[in-house]
């Protein structure tokens, strides 16, 4: 049988190849064992579904299976944001939850989410044991079982809303764009608005399986009919949503881009000038060290994990009291809602941040980097054998790759993946300071520039992400990284 592998958030793919009936009964069988000796199997398991092809079918095969195993099923009775499935675990004191989704994937890809017992991604311990029943070839049968149906989204927007001003939103008198990409966030965000007479505009709110011309996620290019939306409907924001909602990307008034890092940061800045919510922050391997700097300011812990947001759970579950949570891919969570990210809840939020300092979110993003210096980044995914991948990876690694192109390398760290930071002074390094601090007085350092090459846990891509001080140095060391890794596997840099 073919082998299947769970990432960093669930198992992904291909419909009709791997991803088939028999194989969603396969994980549904394993998980159902495993909530059988890790949980109270009493207290029901949720399962949602997104937009996608045959999504809403694959969750009822989900549920049979469950069900079968003796366990009380709530199916939900629409397409159905993640987050708020996750919500409808803590709210109706659920043993976990089902969702059949593959967040930004491509059209052809559907995958299976695991939502542990409160509300969050499972912890890699949790993966394991899934992972262990599926190896076995778990699939329980028991009596007294059920499949009943339920909306999950109004109890999740009741509980969202409480922690946005909304009353400020609406007497700000800004008008904001809405992205849903096709998804499952389709309508949520908009109704919200409505019902508070805040202004918006949404597009691809409509239900069409193909995502024409996009993958559904929240990064340029697939941004392009936002940026041009915001534009032409002079809105001071747009916020946009991926395949299942729970991340977050955003564009600004003049149609710019605004990256999950600076819409973290933004949300950072905010959560401690206005809120004073204790707690630390917390930030994946591949997310930007801005938010080092505003934590450092305000005297905050700053802990840096894994790629993947079920790390973030693992610090929150250690005792360790978290504000906020978050990676390079748009997840981003509040854990004293929920210990899981949260597209719709970070566009709220971003809006009460505009509307409690009176600026654009362009505004927002300027007075960042002005403050603690121009960080920008870039990301490209290589489609690439498994071999030519480690052999990147592996001259990486190595103690005698000391360059990058024309950069020398300063230091590795190897987290998750490879990073290298690199000295770019007398070279592109005249872009890597900026002048104003804020005050008009000292000059403020850029970001220190880095570039990080990981594999993909669950497609056949190399990741390589960079951080640097201006948009070209980002252009210049991703082209630099892209040879590298292109090299024959017996060459070694520097």
């Amino acid at each position: 049988m073919a082998e299947i592998k769970f990432g960093t958030d669930g198992w992904r793919g291909l419909i009709a190849d791997d991803f088939t009936f028999d194989n969603v009964r396969r994980v549904s069988g394993a998980i159902a064992s495993y909530v059988l000796k890790n949980e109270d199997p009493r207290r029901g398991i949720l399962v949602g579904y997104d937009t996608r092809f045959g999504s809403r079918r694959f969750a009822e095969a989900v549920s049979e299976v469950l069900s079968g195993a003796g366990i009380p099923i709530t199916l939900a009775n629409d397409y159905t944001p993640t987050p708020a499935l996750s919500f409808g675990v803590v709210h109706h004191k659920a043993a976990g939850a089902v969702m059949v989704t593959s967040s930004h994937n491509p059209y052809q890809w559907n995958g299976i989410k695991y939502k542990a017992s409160f509300g969050g991604s499972a912890t890699p311990q949790i993966i394991q044991k899934i992972e262990a029943e599926l190896h076995a070839g778990a699939m329980p049968k028991a009596s007294g079982g059920s499949i009943r149906e339920a909306d999950f989204k109004p109890a999740y927007v009741a509980a969202i809303t409480k922690f946005a001003d909304l009353d400020l939103i609406a007497k700000a008198n800004f008008k904001f764009g809405i992205d849903c990409m096709y998804g499952a966030g389709r309508n949520v965000l908009a109704s919200i608005f409505a019902e508070r007479g805040i202004k918006h505009v949404q597009i691809r709110g409509e239900v069409n399986p193909l995502f024409p011309g996009i993958n559904p996620e929240p990064i340029e290019p697939h941004v392009r009919a936002a940026q041009e939306m915001v534009v032409r409907e002079k809105c001071q924001a747009g916020f946009i949503t991926d395949g299942d909602a729970d991340r977050i990307g955003a564009v600004t008034e003049v149609g710019a881009f605004v990256d999950a890092h600076k819409c973290y940061a933004v949300l950072l800045q905010w959560l401690l000038e206005y809120k004073k919510w204790p707690g630390a922050i917390t930030r994946a391997f591949n997310t930007t060290r801005m938010l080092d700097r505003i934590a450092a300011k305000y005297g905050r812990e700053l802990i840096e994990h894994g790629i993947g947001f079920k790390y973030v759970c693992e610090v929150v579950f250690s005792g360790k009291e978290v504000l906020i949570g978050g990676e390079e891919s748009g997840g981003i969570g509040i854990p004293r809602h929920l210990p899981e990210r949260d597209g719709i809840l970070n566009s709220l939020l971003l809006a009460n941040a505009m509307a409690e300092s009176g600026k654009t979110l362009g505004q927002l993003v300027e007075s960042l980097q002005q403050e603690y210096g121009e960080h920008h980044y870039g990301r490209r995914d290589m489609t690439l054998s498994n071999d030519v991948k480690q052999a990147a990876i592996e001259r990486a690694k190595s103690s005698a790759t000391n360059s990058l192109g024309a950069y020398k390398i300063i230091r590795k760290e190897d987290l998750d993946g490879i990073k290298l930071f690199l000295d770019v002074r007398g070279k592109d390094g005249a872009t890597n300071a900026r002048a104003g601090s804020g005050n008009g007085s000292a000059k403020v350092k850029g970001a220190d520039p880095w570039i990080l090459l990981r594999a993909s846990g669950t497609e056949p891509l190399l990741r390589v992400y960079v951080e640097a001080a201006s948009p070209d140095l980002v252009q210049t060391i991703l082209a630099e990284a892209e040879e590298f890794v292109l090299a024959k596997a017996s060459t070694v840099s520097g």
